[in-house]
């Protein structure tokens, strides 16, 4: 079962584990001491750089790889070139690996970042406008997180039987409001949009608000819930997810001492979780 106990995150690359080979510990090998994550700036590497200390006192040395994009990080991690990523949540992962064949694994789930709807126009989902146009990122990974977001709001009606994550524009069964979805627009620059006025609604992931000074609980119309499937998680090449150094890095994420500083830190905006 999954213990929600303040949300948990999308996973960003580690390096340095692939000196371990295989992610292995095999009888006269040396593990590697080092390891590099790769991570999204907001809040990624800023929780990494609050679990170097702690990683430290159980005698590894992480170093963290920013990345601006959604791309580089899952290359990067199937080239070797690092051990292991902290930026992307579970639906995109897999996703990620049916189109690429990545032989990625989830070692373990850290937070989530809810999604959230907002608007320089209107004060909640009901004022939107017949025929209102909404801007969403052109990750079809995401289409599902925010038709399910619709759909809860009352929004729009997704068709029976359609897998909620899966789910694309082509599976909404009811529009009353007729609302447009533009959705050609990279993720990390729908802030700007928002600010400028642009669209009468916009879908921004929370990572890419707070980057942008926007606070996902103050400033939106509507918010994905703590129950929410996508969370963030270390994703490493497969193998990789038994090695000390990725335990030991998971294990300190997901201490009391990373959760609380979460919550302090992004006030609900970012939720830590647990899996069982």
């Amino acid at each position: 079962m999954k213990k929600w106990i303040a949300g948990l995150l999308t996973a960003t690359s580690i390096f340095g584990l692939a000196a371990c080979g295989n992610g292995g510990e095999s009888e006269g090998s040396t593990e590697s001491k080092e390891i590099v994550v790769g991570a999204s700036n907001v809040p990624h590497a800023e929780i990494l750089e609050k679990a170097q200390p702690l990683l430290e006192e159980k005698g590894y040395e992480l170093k963290i790889e920013p990345y601006q994009d959604y791309i580089f990080p899952n290359k990067d991690l199937a080239n070797g070139d690092i051990d292991a990523n902290y930026f992307q949540h579970i639906p995109y992962l897999e996703s990620q690996k049916e189109e690429h064949g990545y032989d990625f694994v989830n070692a373990g789930g850290i937070h989530i970042e809810p999604i959230g709807v907002y608007s320089k126009k209107y004060d909640s989902l009901k004022e939107l406008p017949e025929g209102a146009t909404i801007l969403m990122s052109n990750s079809v990974a995401d289409h599902g997180r925010i038709l399910s977001l619709l759909e809860k709001e009352g929004l729009i009606t997704l068709k029976d039987g359609v897998e909620k994550t899966k789910a694309t524009l082509e599976d909404i069964k009811d529009n009353p409001k007729n609302i447009q979805f533009d959705y050609e627009y990279e993720a990390a620059l729908l802030p700007e949009y928002y600010k400028n006025g642009e669209g009468d609604a916009v879908l921004i992931n929370s990572n890419y608000a707070i980057d942008a000074g926007i606070n996902p609980l103050e400033d939106s119309i509507a918010i994905e819930k703590s129950d929410s499937p996508y969370v963030n998680v270390i994703a490493v090449q497969k193998g990789d997810e038994d090695n000390k150094a990725v335990k030991a890095l998971v294990e300190v994420l997901r201490s009391k001492e990373i959760q609380d500083f979460i919550l302090e830190e992004w006030k609900g905006a970012v939720v830590p979780v647990t899996e069982e």
